[in-house]
């Protein structure tokens, strides 16, 4: 087992879903996330709260062992490593799930980076790809890759922040203003940086960061900060590398430890996700599986179990 807490049925009952009982009566809800709780403190910041909540194509799913508090470590342990590099919105790191950040307007674009060709929502670039799509998000990509492969050059490709997120390229955002030129390349400049040293720090671990987000917002004096989240198993896609190029070569999918191990289940067995009118079920089996995975994952990136200090 990767850390010292068990997940076993008796987890599954203490999953939290409902944020609301972990949050001081005096902070007001602002917004209910798909996974994040949005709270209003009495000198107008804000308080996140992580839920065990999982959801994918476009519809919450279950509640996964854990899941809040890993969310919470690795994005406290990445806004840490990287605050020198890019300066982010957390304010005071509250317990396990709750974190006080500042009160900004976040754009309403998200910075995807890719360094694979690889995906299964329906905005992913493999998907757009296997469907002959040739000009992703700005970008020209050349014909004869296979699923997996790692890409030329790193994409940024970002999307809209919308219930349904849609494919965008930065011509469009400046064209519609809504961003600057010079926000767009600011924070361009901040993903870039965020991937490279996510990418390093991840490789070293035996871990590729194969995909992740990234959010930013303006703080009160102007300044754009990286909000959100940052290289959780939510976020991004996680591969081990040790296995990477023996999966290839036999033509099998990379080992994951990420939500993907849930994405892939659900596609495989329900056929269209995105069809409501199917009713979704996931496992126990599966949900003691992606709550161990996700615990790994926090081992392996930060060499800590995820009861330590």
């Amino acid at each position: 087992m990767s850390s010292l807490i068990k997940v076993d049925e008796e987890s599954l009952n203490n999953c939290i879903y409902d944020t609301s009982k972990l949050i001081e009566k005096k902070s007001k809800l602002v917004r209910t996330g798909k996974v994040r709780d949005v709270y209003e403190t009495e000198d107008s910041n804000f308080i996140l709260v992580a839920s065990d909540r999982i959801s994918a194509f476009d519809r919450h799913l279950t509640t996964i062992p854990y899941k809040g508090v890993v969310l919470h470590k690795v994005s406290r342990w990445w806004f840490n490593k990287t605050k020198h590099l890019v300066p982010n919105h957390v304010l005071d790191d509250r317990d396990e799930r709750m974190m006080k950040v500042k009160k900004c307007k976040v754009f309403p674009i998200e910075f995807v980076m890719r360094s694979y060709l690889t995906g299964s929502t329906d905005t992913s670039i493999w998907k757009n790809y296997e469907k002959g799509c040739r000009y992703y998000c700005g970008h020209n990509l050349l014909d004869n890759m296979i699923k997996n492969q790692k890409l030329p050059n790193i994409l940024l490709t970002p999307t809209t922040k919308d219930e349904h997120d849609e494919l965008i390229s930065e011509k469009v955002i400046i064209e519609k203003k809504i961003m600057t030129l010079q926000e767009w390349e600011t924070c361009k400049k901040y993903a870039y940086n965020l991937f490279q040293i996510g990418q390093e720090i991840a490789l070293k671990n035996g871990l590729i960061l194969v995909d992740t987000k990234y959010e930013f917002g303006i703080d009160e004096n102007g300044k754009v900060i990286l909000v959100d989240e940052l290289h959780t198993p939510d976020s991004s896609r996680y591969w081990f590398s040790n296995s990477y190029d023996e999966r290839m070569l036999k033509g099998e999918e990379p080992e994951s430890i990420d939500k993907e191990i849930i994405r892939k289940w659900v596609k495989k067995t329900y056929g269209n996700p995105y069809d409501l009118n199917i009713d979704i079920h996931i496992p126990n089996e599966l949900r003691l599986n992606l709550s161990e995975k996700y615990l790994q994952l926090y081992s392996l990136i930060t060499n800590k179990q995820i009861n330590d200090n």
